[in-house]
């Protein structure tokens, strides 16, 4: 059997997949699974071992087709579902099955305050994509592989940041699922322990006036690192604290303790760390009419206020993540 797997992006959700990609090699021992996604998420999955082969594309699916139909699948398996995925499987002529995205579900939720949606977690979901194939579910979380000599040489950094540390990931794909500056700056305040800045080039200035308002107790490593870099600091973290963004995701697949920090989004999503350490914690306030705004974000809060996150309780974060550090540091 010939499957191939498409997610273009992004890189949470393409970590989110990886247990139907292990499901599916589990079930079918002898199986080919092959996946489609975008170039800059190769890093991702390039040493995933269930994984016989890894196709991508940078914009057009053209230069691909002749490519993949050359492959003869057995079975496409959709888990992005949009225009471009259409057309992908009506040129691969393949028995296909597709993700169900509830976007009218999501809709109502964000525009009606309706929740309609599904209590299951999108790893389920996922799954479901594929229960013609009776695929099980091993109930063994994500999957993220680092390749050898892509993670950070930690004698590079001070000896402070080398372990015991709390990992903050300060970034995010939209401004209404970061914490504000100034409230990152007020929550490190309350905690013991030193504190890895992680995000992408984009939030460096942003982890310079974190790490100068605070000084020693923080490194600021955003825009430093690569992607499987950021993912070893992460692996190497007692706790987590993140924003709703794709290293949260990575974060889980290494079974961190991960508090995540719960803005213009929520868990009622489905897309809440999946798995993570016994301790983890989801915060977010309760009771906005606002809330949720967009299933994805926006630059600004359209009412001004932003109290998704600016009222957010820090004193049950730090106390949180102090508890962690107490308990699992070494």
């Amino acid at each position: 059997m010939k499957v191939l797997i498409v997610r273009f992006s992004s890189i949470g959700d393409v970590v989110l997949t990886t247990p139907v990609i292990r499901a599916i090699r589990n079930t079918y021992p002898s199986s080919q699974v092959h996946y489609l996604t975008k170039e800059a998420n190769l890093p991702l999955l390039k040493s995933n071992p269930y994984l016989n082969k890894i196709y991508t594309i940078t914009n057009s699916l053209k230069p691909i087709i002749g490519v993949l139909r050359s492959e003869h699948y057995d079975y496409v398996i959709d888990l992005h579902h949009n225009l471009r995925t259409t057309i992908l499987k009506l040129k691969l002529r393949s028995i296909s099955f597709t993700f169900d995205k509830v976007n009218v579900k999501k809709w109502l939720l964000v525009n009606s305050k309706l929740d309609i949606l599904p209590n299951k977690h999108i790893v389920q979901r996922y799954l479901d994509t594929t229960k013609t194939l009776k695929v099980r579910l091993d109930n063994k979380g994500l999957d993220y592989f680092i390749p050898q000599n892509e993670g950070v040489d930690f004698s590079l950094v001070p000896p402070a940041f080398r372990a015991n540390y709390i990992g903050f990931v300060i970034g995010g794909s939209f401004l209404t699922k970061k914490l504000p500056t100034n409230k990152a700056i007020e929550l490190i305040r309350k905690l013991n322990f030193s504190i890895f800045l992680i995000g992408g080039k984009e939030d460096y200035e942003e982890g310079l006036k974190i790490k100068n308002a605070i000084g020693d107790k923080v490194y600021n490593g955003c825009g430093i690192f690569t992607v499987n870099q950021s993912a070893s600091i992460v692996k190497e973290a007692t706790c987590v604290i993140t924003n709703d963004t794709g290293m949260m995701h990575i974060a889980a697949a290494f079974r961190r303790q991960i508090i995540s920090l719960w803005g213009n989004t929520t868990p009622k999503f489905g897309m809440y760390p999946y798995m993570p350490g016994v301790d983890s914690l989801k915060v977010e306030v309760d009771g906005l009419s606002c809330r949720p705004c967009s299933k994805l974000g926006f630059s600004a809060c359209p009412k001004k206020h932003f109290k998704c996150m600016n009222d957010l309780d820090l004193d049950k974060i730090a106390e949180r993540a102090n508890l962690i550090m107490r308990k699992y540091a070494v």
